[in-house]
């Protein structure tokens, strides 16, 4: 009895443990089921019946497995959780492959925007350009044969010349030249009954070298750009001795001015009595127009007509030519 006594409690208790946890079991299963309508209809005013449904492990039913129990419930919740995980790492895969995908880096830096404007390139740095101002009368004269008189004393060249000048830099200093070369090495003479210049022999000795410069020079590139250059002081001579600064000429020869742009660290040995200086500095241009002849008297009478003409100093020719 005394055993059967001791061990009562212990079987009473063993069994009033199991009735707890069967009870327990059962009004958490209870309270769990009560409590799931109440997630329903929060989960329906906030996110709709997929939310419930979600919530209840319907989700899973899609794919081909049913929601009959609680245990099954949250096995799918787990599941649930796993692939809302895996969901959330996806963007992360989605952009790394978007950039793999994306069109590689150009050498010069990212890729252009669709839309954007493209990078104009470096402007290229400007060409000194030089144009003849009064073309269309040099050109008159030169289809007849241009002469030009030398004289001892100096004689001013007509037409004059005169350039207008582009293309330079407007904060650099430039000296603007003239220089008069031979066209060729020979020696000419003008044939009355055919109108025409001939060749009559080889050139005379070359005479010292002569170069004109500007006297505005040097001068900025904006000052010579906006305003017309003028060679209308320079003049012709056929005295070796010269040293008044003309040009130097023989007579009966052929030849082309050359105006010069010259920078002005390149025009440090740039002198009246000595040829222009060479270097990237220095540019050269002539116009094939503006060929003469040098002459101690004019040869041709179509040529003196057509000076006296447009020349505005030959007026006193034009009136004596009236009066007779």
């Amino acid at each position: 009895m005394a055993e059967k006594r001791r061990a009562s409690p212990c079987t009473m208790l063993s069994l009033k443990a199991h009735a707890f946890s069967v009870e327990a079991l059962i009004g958490a299963e209870k309270q769990q089921q009560q409590q799931q309508p109440q997630k329903r209809r929060k989960l329906a005013g906030v996110g709709g019946e997929e939310a419930a449904a979600e919530e209840d492990g319907g989700g899973d039913k899609g794919c081909g497995e049913g929601a009959d129990s609680d245990g099954a419930a949250l096995q799918s919740s787990s599941a649930d959780g796993d692939r809302s995980r895996s969901a959330r790492a996806l963007p992360v895969g989605e952009e790394s492959f978007s950039r793999a995908a994306s069109p590689p880096l150009s050498p010069g830096g990212p890729a252009k925007a669709a839309g954007s404007r493209p990078v104009s390139p470096l402007l290229a740095p400007q060409v000194p350009r030089v144009d003849l101002q009064g073309a269309e009368l040099w050109k008159r004269f030169h289809e007849i044969g241009t002469e030009m008189i030398i004289t001892k004393a100096g004689r001013r060249m007509f037409p004059a010349m005169r350039v207008k000048i582009s293309g330079l830099d407007p904060h650099q200093q430039y000296y603007i030249a003239m220089d008069i070369v031979p066209v060729d090495n020979k020696r000419y003479r003008y044939v009355y009954h055919s109108s025409k210049w001939m060749v009559a022999g080889n050139a005379d000795s070359p005479v010292p070298p002569r170069v004109y410069i500007h006297p505005d020079s040097p001068a900025s590139g904006e000052t010579w750009m906006r305003q017309v250059i003028s060679f209308d002081k320079l003049k012709l001579t056929n005295n070796e001795l010269d040293d008044q600064g003309h040009i130097i000429l023989h007579s009966m020869h052929k030849y082309q001015p050359r105006v010069h742009v010259i920078r002005k660290d390149c025009g440090d040995d740039l002198s009246p009595v000595k040829p222009i200086p060479l270097g990237e500095g220095v540019k050269a241009f002539s116009f094939p127009e503006t060929v003469f002849t040098t002459v101690t008297a004019y040869q041709n009478q179509q040529i003196t007509r057509l000076k006296i003409d447009r020349n505005p100093f030959a007026k006193g020719f034009r009136d004596s030519g009236r009066n007779r």
